[in-house]
């Protein structure tokens, strides 16, 4: 029966997060755009697939990924998306430089391009703080805090700013994803109880 669990929930997952990079790579929009662009776009896609594994991770909720192989997969898969998305704006940054100094200097006309700048500001400080968590390990429950703080900001503002966005992902498809992001991050939230945990912790 586990085994038959394990195989639902990874199926489940595979699902979820290639169905939609899979349709993002078929989609017709891409026909005309070059190389650079394309891969920008995708690190963006492969980014939203990182924020759903993330919170299902630190939940311990995905076989044979739990405890210590957990928070060691949950560290580097960090990694990974301050690359992913270090690529994605690095890649619209070649593309289209005006553009992008303007949603830098949160001057752009189009609500989606500040959403992005304030999650990419936002999971760079999480992964900051990711670094310094051997440092503070004595105030463990603030680090939390802050992290989950940091995280919870990346998660809400990459959604809107991907629904927002009429490009290469599948509508459906991505509105399914960001869903279930927003879910997990709940889920993990209410279980976690990380801020009630640090106000308590900022109170003794």
């Amino acid at each position: 029966m586990r085994s038959v669990r394990a195989i639902s929930l990874w199926g489940a997952l595979l699902l979820a997060t290639g169905g939609p990079a899979a349709l993002a790579l078929g989609s017709p929009l891409i026909a005309w755009r070059d190389p650079v662009y394309i891969l920008a776009g995708f690190a963006g896609v492969v980014g939203m697939a990182l924020l759903l594994v993330q919170p299902l991770l630190v939940g311990g909720w995905l076989p044979g990924l739990t405890g210590r192989a957990g928070r060691q997969t949950h560290r580097a898969l960090g990694v990974a998306l301050v690359v992913v998305v270090i690529v994605h704006v690095g890649g619209l940054w070649i593309t289209s430089p005006p553009d992008m100094v303007d949603a830098l200097l949160l001057r752009s006309p189009a609500l989606f391009s500040t959403w992005g700048v304030i999650a990419m500001w936002a999971v760079l400080a999480a992964g900051l703080i990711g670094i310094l968590r051997r440092r503070m390990a004595t105030r463990l429950r603030v680090w939390r805090g802050l992290h989950t703080t940091l995280v919870s900001i990346t998660v809400v503002f990459t959604v809107l700013h991907a629904v927002q966005i009429e490009g290469t992902m599948e509508p459906w498809s991505k509105a399914a994803l960001s869903g279930l992001i927003l879910l997990a991050l709940v889920r993990v939230l209410l279980d976690r109880r990380v801020w009630s945990l640090w106000l308590r912790a900022r109170r003794s």
